[in-house]
């Protein structure tokens, strides 16, 4: 199997994770703060402005061009901050649809880059498991520890 079907595939079962891990979840659980200054609402919303921001970096590496100007996304912190900020007030479900269509139109993106940038030190690999894969599994786990902790 080649590195871009396993690194797809990988994600679709991630996503599916994450899913799993915030189903059935109330409106009141979604909000309800508890990672610092985030409840789950906030975690899916950081989750989405990373789709969002990628995208369109996948879409360039796709036609062989630089994906972003080094340095853009040095200070995390400040744009996890402007994400949550950009939908301060959006209510949860149009939270979690907004997740699905994103990572819809991530996966796309991903989808039409040239199968070698998925290699190992491929320029597509890291930002796509890191904002993928290892992104959903990283928060897939927390939510999980606090759901099991929360009651």
């Amino acid at each position: 199997m080649s590195d871009k079907t396993t690194l797809l595939r990988d994600e679709d079962q991630a996503f599916t994770e994450l899913h799993d891990a915030i189903a059935g979840l109330t409106d009141d659980e979604m909000t309800r703060v508890w990672l610092g200054t985030w409840g789950v609402r906030e975690i899916l919303i950081h989750i989405s402005g990373w789709h969002e921001e990628l995208t369109p970096a996948l879409r360039r590496l796709a036609k062989g061009e630089t994906p972003y100007a080094p340095g853009t996304y040095d200070d995390f912190d400040a744009w996890n901050a402007r994400f949550v900020e950009r939908k301060a007030g959006v209510k949860s479900a149009d939270v979690l649809a907004e997740l699905d269509a994103s990572r819809r139109a991530f996966v796309d993106a991903a989808a039409t880059v040239p199968e070698a940038q998925f290699g190992p030190g491929g320029p597509v690999r890291e930002p796509f498991e890191g904002a993928g894969a290892g992104h959903y599994r990283e928060h897939a786990a927390q939510i999980a520890d606090w759901r099991r902790t929360k009651k």
